[in-house]
Formats: C-alpha cells, structure tokens, sequence
C-alpha cells in the first residue's frame, strides 16, 4: 500500500529478514515459489500431480494412509462466524477449508480467516509459562506459575481487598469461557471484571438496549440481502467485516438497493456506495437528526408505527427541530441537498436498514449516538421485518456472547444486574447460599456496585486511594485474552502497568502488555490455547449461536481458558463451591457441561433454550438453512429452526423453540420466533403508557400491550392453574415468602415462560420502544462537541457534559474540553482510527502470522494531499504524529490520500511493539515478538470517556503531522 513497485525488493528483503529463524526458512512467499520451481508454468504443472506428491522437504515422516478427520470450528477473528472445516490427519491439523455448507460465509474467507490454522501452528506462540525475573525472562512450569501468582493475588486481597485485582476476560472466549469467568469473580468477590466490548459496543449495549429491550443487533448479515436502502454509518464492513459484504452487495444487486455510507472518510466500503456523505468526525446526532428534520417536515415518517409502538417521539420532535438544513451543514458540513436526499430514500424506498460498528460506538457520546440511530429507525417504520433493523456489526467472535454472558462491570450473567435479586438469582442457579456469596466481597455495598472499566482500569491504579469508592487501589492486573494496546492514553496506561504489584498475562501471544512496560519483576506468561484447540459455542453479531469442536490438542504446554480457571479457583480454596454442578475431568472442566449450566440461569436473554446437543446438529446440517430465511427446511432435522438459535430462544431446550432471527417481529407467532419490543419501564409515565397499543404478535391471545409475566400476572388472567404441580412447588422456592412477585426471568421451572408461550404472548412483555430514555445524562440525545475540537466556535452551543463520578472514579469532560481553546491552532487536524482488513484488534496474532505480516507491513497515517503539501511531506515519507497529551508521539509512514478529508488523518489501531519512535521488539521473549511491529495510534489518543459506559473516546481528538 506504501511502497512503489520499485521499493518492492527491499519490502520484501525487510520482511525476509524479521522471518530468519522461523519456519518460513527465510524466505518470503513469492521467493519460496521462484526456488521451488513452481513460479508461471511450475504452478500449472501442479495439476497433473496427485496433491500427496508435492510435500515439503523439512516435513517429517508421514502416513498419509491414515483417514483425514474434517471438523468444524468457527473463525477467530470478527464476529461473523465464518465456519472453518480443518482437515486432521494423526493429531496434525493439515488442511483447511472454508465451509461452503456453511448459510453465513458460504465456501468464502476473507484474507484473516484463510489463515487461521497457523494460529495453531504458528512458532510465535506462547510455549510454556514464563516470569520476568530481572529484567529478563525466565522459563516455570505451570504448578510454580499458579502457586507464585496465587500467593501473590491472596495477598493482595488481605491488605486491599478482593476489588484491588484486576480480571479482565476476553471476546476471544467461547461462551461458556465467559460464562466461567464472570462466575470466577463472583466467587472471587469483585465486579471489576470486563472485556473488549467495553472498547467497541459498550454504548450499543447501553444505547439500543435502552430504547427497544435488548442491546443486540436486531436482524442478520443475511436479512441485509432483503433490504432496499443500506445506510452505513461508522462502520467498513469491506475491511472489517468482509464476509458479511457478499449479503450486502446480494442485496445491492437482486434488489437495485441503496447503499449510503455516512463517513469521514472514503473507505472500501464507501467504493460500493450508491451515495457517499462525507461528514465532519463527531457530528453523528446532528445528520441523524438533519435527516429527521425533513422526514417529519414532509411527512415521511411512519405515524402508524409511533402512535402503537414507540413512547416519547413528541420530545425528540421538539430536538429535531433544532436542526434545520442550515444549522446541520454549519455544524456537519452536509449541505441540504444530499442530506434530504438521502432522508428521502431512507424513509420511503423500504425495507430500509441501519449499519454501525465502532465509528459510531467509540465517541463520548456514543450511547446517545446508537440511540439516535435507533430513533430514526423508529421513526421511519423499519424494525421488526425482514430488511430492517439495526444491523450492528461486532469487532470480535465472541464479543457479543462475551458480554451476554458479564464480562462486564455492570452486571451478572444475562444482563440481570447487580442488585439483589439478580444476585439471588444466580446463587439459586449456582446453588451456595446468598449470604455466603456477600461475604466475598468488600462490602454489600460493592457487590451490587459497577466495577472500574478497562478503559480506567490504569487511573484505579494511579490515582489517589481518595479519589476511588473502594477500599484501594488497583494493585494486580490479570489479563486473559486481551491486549494493552487496545486503551487510549498509552503513556498513562504505560505508567500504571509500572506501578503494578503483579502484572498477569494469559494468551496464545506475549501480546504487547509483555512489552509495553519498564516492568523487571513480577510479570507472567500463561501459555492460553486458541479456540481451535478447545471446544465450545461463541455468538455472531446476530445472535446465533455455533458450536466449535476441538480440531486438535493444545499446543506446546497451552491450557485452556477454563482449565486455567479451574486451577486459580482451587489455589483459592473455591473450586469445590463453583464447579459442583459442572462437570471435571481432572483439571478438564467439560464445555458441554457449563451450557447446560447458563442453560438453566441466563432466562432473560433467553440463552436457555440452546442445548449442545441441538447446536452441534445445526454444525452438522448447515447444509439444510435457507441462505436468507436461516430457517431450517422441511423435512430436515432441522425443520423449521433457525441457524443457530439466536437469542431469545425460550424456554428449555425441550421446548424447542427455533430462536429468533429478526427481533420485535409482531408478524410471526411468539413460538415461531415473533415478538414485540419489551416491556421493561413498567406501564405507565407521566399519564401516559408505556405499553404497545393495538399492537401484538400473531397469535396472541393479548390484543394490546401488557407488562412482563410474573405468577401475579399468571393469577389476573386466569392462568395460574396451567402451571404443573413441579413448576408451581419450584416457584414456591424461588419466592419465599412472596411467590407472586416470581417473574419469567427467575422462574428456575420455565413454567411461566411455557404458559405464556401457549397463550401466544412474549413473557417479557409488549411494551413501546423509548425515544426518551429518562434515566439517561440526556433522555434525549443531543450533539455534543467532542472533548478535543477544532470548532472552538461550537463549543459554547454544544457543550461537554459536566464533570461527575462514574464508575468509581471522577469523569472529567468539560473541564477537559476547555483546553481545546488553547491547543485547536497548534494541533489543528482531527485524527481517527479504524481497522485493516489484515490484521484484528491489537494485532498481535495477525501480525504474528506470517502470510498477513507479508500484507501490510507498515504503520501510517493518511493526511490530505492539501495538509501533506503544507508540511512539505512527502508519499512514504517518515511522520511523526504529535498528540495533545503527554507530549505523546508516534513515528509513522505517510499516506497521501484524498481519502481523508483536509484537517482529517486517519490511523488504523492494529499495531504495537513501537512506541514513541523506539523499537520494542527486545521486550518480548525470545521468539515470541510479532513478525510486523508498528506504533500504536493509542499512543496519541486522548482523555473522553462516554458517561454511560465510560466508552473511550477513539474516533475524534487532535494532532499535528510533521517529517520526521
């Protein structure tokens, strides 16, 4: 991408050498060809050998006799759920093949998931536990690793307390892997335990959950083929989602869809659009609400729609009419014109969807922002049918299962929260005493108090005792499966690492929080397996759950994630308590075994109804789910489901329920996976209600809204008595002294649930969705100029929002937007980020992989040619890139680019092993340091944290670029 042909030969030798000493032999690809004689006419040659014939010749002996084993696992990359068929032969994984059976990637990979078997066979893995001793590392076995870390960790807990730990899970889990980990600090006693979604869709999460019930993509990757208008907004699926590009352009073709991306700047994905907008980064809610400005200037919205479906729209009226043509361009750039246009076609040329990842997501105002999103949705009609929706693209496999299942600092499994109740709950479904679990924590106070987000996880550990609401500081950090490079403010990330009592990385990969650090003591390396190397489910983006099967033993001395859980519970004496119901093999705890445990708990997500058994059938019949409908044909075993059982699919698994492909869908029957909003605000605000009106899923013997199920609800319409004698007497235990109050999410029997299922009504209620979210900083979102801005002259209209307490811990933001007044003219150009189709996440398995290293081997910023010209920079030139903070800085190579706007500089988030213009590479264990290093762009981000979810701001700060 940055280099001319004619630099191409020196790349080339670059990378070359960085391979010396791996498996590679020195050689990139293309050299490999040339020497092996299979270059031009040597490759067609290869036609008319048998494959066996042509084996490497470092490769030992093997019997290719033996018969090959073709097992399915799912990519470990994005959260589209490509499915992988890995061909083993004697233990060896030999082969891969995408699945063509597969109805989600269809025999398609992009360039990361044609590559992931040598993320199991890769020598830049972890091999065996290591400890920094003195600056240099040093080989353990693991019994030493868990005693000394164990020792340690207890510790702490004596003299700080049980929140002074740090435990930060992983999107790269399965989901029983998250599942476990939540419950591990449960048991360990703290709320201080999260994960990358804190960093992606914590605000979506927060945002969509608040205004329609559940905080999850709401259609498919798969129904986008049904749509006719395509809004994408903050996201670049080409690069960061490919796969799920071939429904979208499906859809672009077979239906002449609009396709309308809404960026700062001209991505690949913007290459395919029907209409590009290019807006000023931050300025998300002011084209959202230019858009509804015209829609309901000329009576484009969808008045049906609203009058039964949606609560509090007169109050976002009242906003939107702040926002005329005139105001928007001032504010956003978008002149009139192409923003009524593209209004106009939202509004009326549908099924129309909305599309977002993280260019929406990782803002101050991020949850407001997807509530915005939301809103025009509503608005206009689209949800709840095929085509519609809001089609929320997440960063990682598992990340949307990660944070089903609490990894999380703001609830328990299932999203049940932290209060009492939810805590009941859990203890009944983990069978130990309430008043047991109290115990483990500091206080009762905090056990059903958020914890400190990984965004802050550093200032816990630098900031005063006094200014945290916990007994101490953070003191330990236990990272599994997570990068540092991911956080913004490195430099004070960087200081809080140094200051650690004990610093615990567990992963396939070192990954940079090995070398970030000035850290010479107290530092180790678990060895973690990939997900290849274990079994269990993970959740796409839309819900659907698939199951995973193990394709080979763990590598070298890797465990896996649950053993090494397994082994910390029982150094901490709690083993015994947490795996009583779950099944142990030795040290082995059995994937299967902790489903069916969130089977029988996580009810209100309705993660209950997915067996293994009836997951490992949908691998096995992939073939047998319609390519748009993902329902299963007739007369297969699969007849009538849908592929992969998204959530909510109700009830036990014997229920069989199907799952529930589009959420909110009154078109279908509930037990065919219909459903309405819920109703999760109670019944009634201000004299008016909060219950649908006239509104209903098919089949419904409930003609209008009504409120979630509980047994007092079952008793006022006559239905107790359905219930059996078993579920009544197991209802009676969950309720004590008050079984009325027992509702559809704590009902241990599923009695409730399989009565209001049989009355064709949603146990969570038929609710409205909310425009005005009241419990909100802003019920209604309104812009807010980001924390660092060049438009000081739009500070005093759009404000920050004041200074508070979030979290724990003081959250500054117009305290800190004020500096803007004094920094905008030397630091006059917006920098963002985003990703590469290359690499994933930090980057440090990607960039360890030798066939992606030969990719994309440079760090770089993209700067306007008007701003590269001004600075005398010059294509490929060395930059450096100057943050406002820190005195931070990063040295990169320029991209001269109009795909970025003048004033705009774009940076990808993948790299690390740089920082500040040193090469870090020494830092890492021998042969454990990624082939490609690189800066990372979170070097020179800044401070501004959404009040919501404490999201990092990443999207829009400043900079100035100067030669190097």
């Amino acid at each position: 991408m940055l280099i001319k042909r004619s630099e191409g030969k020196a790349a080339r030798q670059r990378l070359s050498s960085t391979y010396q000493g791996l498996s590679a032999g020195g050689m990139d690809r293309r050299s490999f060809l040339r020497q092996a004689g299979l270059g031009g006419a040597g490759l067609a040659a290869l036609g008319s050998f048998g494959l066996t014939t042509a084996r490497p010749a470092a490769a030992g002996p093997t019997n290719f006799s033996q018969p090959i084993q073709r097992i399915k696992n799912i990519c470990t990359h994005c959260s589209v759920g490509c499915t992988v068929v890995a061909e083993v032969q004697n233990g060896v994984w030999v082969g891969q093949e995408p699945a063509f059976e597969s109805p989600i990637n269809r025999g398609t990979h992009c360039a990361k998931g044609a590559s992931v078997r040598e993320l199991v066979h890769g020598d830049r893995r972890l091999k065996y536990p290591m400890k920094l001793v003195d600056g240099q590392w040093q080989r353990v076995s693991w019994e030493q690793a868990i005693e000394e870390i164990g020792d340690k960790l207890l510790e702490i807990r004596q003299k700080s307390g049980p929140d002074s730990v740090y435990w930060l899970g992983s999107a790269k889990f399965s989901n029983e892997g998250a599942y476990l980990m939540r419950k591990f600090a449960a048991f360990w006693g703290s709320n201080t335990i999260d994960h990358q979604a804190r960093i992606c869709h914590s605000t979506t999460v927060a945002g969509v959950s608040n205004v329609m019930g559940y905080g999850a993509q709401t259609n498919s990757y798969n129904d986008t083929r049904n749509a006719r208008t395509m809004i994408i907004m903050g996201g670049n699926p080409a690069e960061a989602h490919p796969i799920s590009m071939q429904h979208m352009l499906a859809g672009k073709e077979q239906n002449r869809a609009n396709v309308i991306v809404i960026d700062p700047r001209f991505t690949r994905t913007a290459a395919h659009a029907t209409e590009y907008v290019r807006i000023r980064p931050g300025t998300d809610i002011p084209i959202i609400w230019g858009m509804l400005w015209h829609i309901f200037e000329n009576g484009w919205e969808d008045k049906e729609f609203i009058a039964q479906r949606v609560f509090g729209m007169d109050d976002v009226r009242k906003e939107v009419a702040k926002w005329n043509p005139r105001e928007v361009e001032r504010v956003t750039g978008v002149p009139e014109a192409q923003l009524k246009k593209v209004a106009q076609i939202f509004a009326t040329q549908k099924p129309a969807t909305l599309i977002w990842c993280m260019g929406a997501t990782q803002k101050t105002v991020g949850t407001a922002n997807v509530r915005a999103f939301t809103i025009l949705l509503l608005a206009t009609g689209n949800m709840g049918r095929p085509g519609t929706g809001a089609n929320i693209y997440r960063g990682h496999t598992n990340v949307q299962g990660a944070t089903d299942f609490g990894l999380d600092v703001t609830t328990l499994p299932a999203y049940y929260g932290l209060d009492e109740a939810a805590w009941r709950h859990w203890c009944r479904v983990w069978d130990v005493p309430y008043e047991w679990m109290v115990q483990r924590f500091a206080s009762k106070a905090l056990m059903e108090t958020p914890g400190i987000p990984t965004t802050r996880w550093f200032d816990a550990v630098l900031l005063p005792k006094d200014q945290l609401s916990q007994p101490d500081t953070v003191k330990a950090f236990i990272a599994i499966g997570h990068g540092g490079n991911t956080v913004s403010r490195m430099p004070e990330a960087i200081k809080g690492m140094d200051a650690l009592e004990l610093l615990v990385v567990a992963d396939p990969h070192p990954t940079n929080l090995s070398s970030m650090s000035n850290r010479r003591d107290n530092t180790y390396l678990l060895p973690i397996s990939t997900q290849f190397e274990c079994d269990g489910s993970r959740t796409a983006s839309n819900r659907s759950l698939q199951w995973g099967s193990k394709i080979v033993d763990p590598i070298f001395e890797c465990k896996n994630d649950y053993e090494l859980l397994y082994l910390l519970a029982r150094k901490f004496g709690f083993a015994q308590e947490m795996f009583k119901s779950i099944e142990v093999k030795g040290t082995q705890p059995v994937a299967e075994s902790i489903t069916r445990e969130f089977n029988r708990g996580a009810i209100s997500t309705g993660y209950s109804g997915q067996s293994p058994e009836r997951l490992k059938l949908h691998m096995q019949r992939q073939e047998d789910f319609d390519l748009v409908t993902l329902r299963g044909r007739p007369g297969s075993p699969v007849e009538g489901e849908v592929y992969g059982l998204p959530w909510p699919c109700w009830g036990t698994p014997e229920m069989k329920h199907p799952g529930t492909h589009i959420l909110y869908n009154t078109n279908l029957h509930v037990k065919e996976g219909g459903g309405c909003f819920r109703a999760r605000w109670g019944v009634e605000r201000e004299g008016k209600t909060l219950l649908a009106e006239r509104s209903y899923s098919k089949g419904s013997e409930l003609t209008d809204g009504y409120p979630e199920f509980t047994v007092a609800v079952l008793k006022r319409l006559g239905w107790y008595d359905e219930l059996t004698a078993q579920e009544k007497e197991i209802i009676a235990r969950v309720g004590g002294d008050n079984p009325d109050r027992v509702s559809w999410s704590t009902d241990l029997s599923f009695g409730i649930i399989r009565v209001a299922l049989e009355h064709g009504c949603q146990p969570s209620g038929n609710g409205k969705a909310r425009a005005n979210a009241w419990n909100l900083p802003d019920p209604v979102p309104v812009h807010r100029e980001p924390i660092y801005t060049p438009r000081t002259d739009l500070i005093a209209d759009y404000p920050a929002i004041d200074d508070r307490r979030t979290f724990r811990l003081p959250h500054l933001a117009k305290s800190v937007q004020a500096r803007s007044y004094s920094l905008a003219t030397s630091f006059p150009i917006v920098l963002t980020s985003g990703r590469l189709v290359e690499y994933e996440g930090g980057g440090e398995e990607t960039r360890s992989n030798r066939w992606l290293a030969e990719l994309q081997q440079d760090m770089f910023v993209e700067i306007n040619p008007a701003d590269a010209e001004a600075r005398g920079i010059k294509p490929g030139q060395m930059v450096w890139v100057d943050g406002v903070e820190n005195s931070a800085k990063v040295r990169v190579k320029a991209l001269v680019t109009d795909r970025v706007a003048k004033g705009v500089a774009f940076m990808p988030f993948h790299f690390g092993g740089w920082y500040q213009g040193e090469d870090r590479r020494g830092y890492y264990p021998p042969g454990t340091d990624p082939i490609v290093l690189g800066e990372s762009v979170n070097t020179v981000t800044t401070y501004g944290y959404d009040p919501v979810t404490a999201m990092q701001e990443t999207k829009v700060t400043l900079c100035q670029i100067r030669g190097a």
